[in-house]
């Protein structure tokens, strides 16, 4: 049996009869079979844009051998006596929890929000009513802030093959589409994550699992570098091991482990806003076009450092989408964007932030605390300004020439918006740079300034990182980890999904 990888070129809007044709022109054989390696879209010329899709074919009319598949993530399995929690069910927190439970530990999952079916209500009771909700928000609910987010699955980082194998083949298992293994930029969209989360969980409990809602952690029990006890608003937790998968909106949290001992630094992070336009809008400027059969909405990623110092880009760019009120808390306001998968909406939104140190807008020799007051303080700023979670807000015109905003606009976020001069809430290292940057981008995209800019977006990243080893141990502890956004070391589903099954391995690895 022989086996070759080709390329083939079809139009958007191609059946999967066509592939099979194409394959068969490419290759001259009838007698087959394939499987899709990567697809992506091609749309550097407009008047051309198609899909390139490279296919693994194999057939006994072919010569070259069947190459080695790289052998799926072995986890260490036995009988344990161990006890395992992992705070935190985010997909760090998550397939931390799934592999140490596999692994054969006695693994309890605890969150302080709600299930996701109740975490959804709770959602759309604070969008219809503009009260907070404490327990069930845009950050804090079972599958953590990226359940309701475009669910992208998408990572830069290196050296996570096997991890990312496993989460896709769990996703996929739990529902999600095949397409997330093959296609360059894939995503699940907020209406498929609801669901993916809960068949997960269901599958942690199958598998002799625990899992505890409405559960916040409140103190940890610590004697000679060891954790022995969970303090929770549920009561006491015993454990050997404790995993903390918090993410990075749990300011409490990371005050909680600080005073405990836990160390951490200042780390670069980004500061920004959202911006808005569109999506018909962005595609005419990406393709041409209104529409293109085939492809449910254009993209775009932008880059520059038109100040020269401070970099300035878009992030987690959310076609179709919708600006959602993000806070974790009640009296902070911050933005972020979310999408479903068809990504059929009509406007389209992603961060334009500024990557900044802690050092530039706080001075030298700011500590972690520091920090982290600093961040919220800004937050809270911005919830003062609109007197509640109405989204700040002007034209992306008016934020290049420091214009007072006065008309009103049509937007996704669901709360209202309120005219302000963003370039003053922010910090000026942070506007000046932006404003550099959207000069920039208008360049790159003509007609980007009449979209519109809002809110503040402070949660691409974590603004401390804490001290650890490189299978998340925290330093100076002995069964305490730290992994995910949370742990300052990870980004996004993928990334943080990983981070927690490394840290799982190891410690199924140790205990052996």
């Amino acid at each position: 049996m022989g086996y070759r990888e080709i390329t083939i070129t079809l139009p958007t809007n191609y059946i999967d009869e066509e592939l099979r044709i194409g394959a068969e022109k490419e290759l001259g054989i009838k007698e087959f079979s394939y499987r899709i390696v990567k697809k992506s879209l091609d749309a550097r010329k407009r008047s051309h844009i198609h899909w390139k899709i490279r296919i693994a074919v194999v057939s006994e009319e072919i010569r070259g051998n069947v190459p080695f598949a790289d052998p799926p993530l072995k986890i260490p399995c036995g009988k344990r006596r161990e006890k395992a929690l992992v705070v935190g069910s985010g997909p760090a927190g998550f397939f931390s929890a799934f592999v140490l439970q596999k692994a054969g530990f006695t693994t309890m999952l605890i969150e302080r929000g709600s299930d996701v079916d109740k975490r959804e209500a709770g959602i759309q009771a604070f969008e219809r009513t503009g009260v907070f909700n404490a327990t069930n928000n845009y950050a804090f609910g079972e599958g953590g802030a990226g359940t309701f987010s475009d669910g992208k699955l998408t990572s830069r980082s290196k050296h996570i093959k096997k991890e990312r194998e496993f989460i896709l083949s769990s996703y996929i298992r739990a529902g999600a589409p095949e397409e997330i293994r093959y296609l360059a930029y894939p995503h699940l969209g907020s209406d498929k994550l609801k669901k993916l989360v809960k068949n997960l969980r269901e599958e942690f409990l199958t598998i002799g699992g625990t899992v505890l809602f409405e559960t916040v952690l409140e103190d940890v029990k610590i004697a000679q570098g060891k954790v022995y006890e969970v303090v929770t608003s549920s009561g006491g937790i015993g454990a050997d091991i404790v995993v903390i998968a918090s993410g990075h909106s749990a300011y409490e949290t990371y005050r909680l482990l600080i005073r405990k001992g836990v160390k951490f630094r200042t780390k670069n992070f980004a500061l920004g806003c959202r911006v808005e336009h569109p999506q018909e809008f962005i595609n005419r400027a990406q393709w041409g076009r209104d529409s293109l059969p085939g492809v449910n909405a254009a993209e775009y990623r932008l880059t520059s450092k038109g100040d020269g110092k401070i970099p300035v880009y878009t992030f987690c760019m959310c076609p179709g989408g919708i600006v959602v009120p993000a806070s974790a808390y009640e009296n902070t306001n911050i933005v972020n964007g979310m999408s479903i998968f068809r990504r059929n909406g009509k406007f389209a939104n992603a961060a334009c932030v500024a990557g900044v140190n802690p050092a530039m807008l706080i001075g030298e020799g700011s500590t972690s605390l520091k920090a982290l007051d600093w961040l919220e303080s800004l937050e809270e700023r911005f919830y003062r300004y609109a007197d509640g979670f109405r989204a700040p807000y002007c034209l992306i015109s008016d934020f290049i020439n420091r214009k007072e905003p006065s008309e009103c606009i049509e937007s996704s976020y669901p709360l209202g918006l309120m005219p302000a001069a963003l370039w003053e809430l922010l910090p000026f290292a942070v506007s000046s740079s932006i404003r550099e940057g959207l000069k920039d981008f208008c360049r790159k995209i003509k007609g980007f300034e009449t979209g519109s800019i809002m809110g503040l977006e402070s949660k691409t990243s974590s603004v401390i990182q804490v001290l650890r080893e490189r299978n998340g141990l925290c330093a100076g502890f002995e069964n305490l980890y730290m992994v995910g956004e949370g742990s300052g070391y990870a980004g996004g589903i993928l990334s943080s999904g990983a981070d927690g099954i490394k840290a799982a391995m190891s410690i199924a690895g140790k205990t052996f």
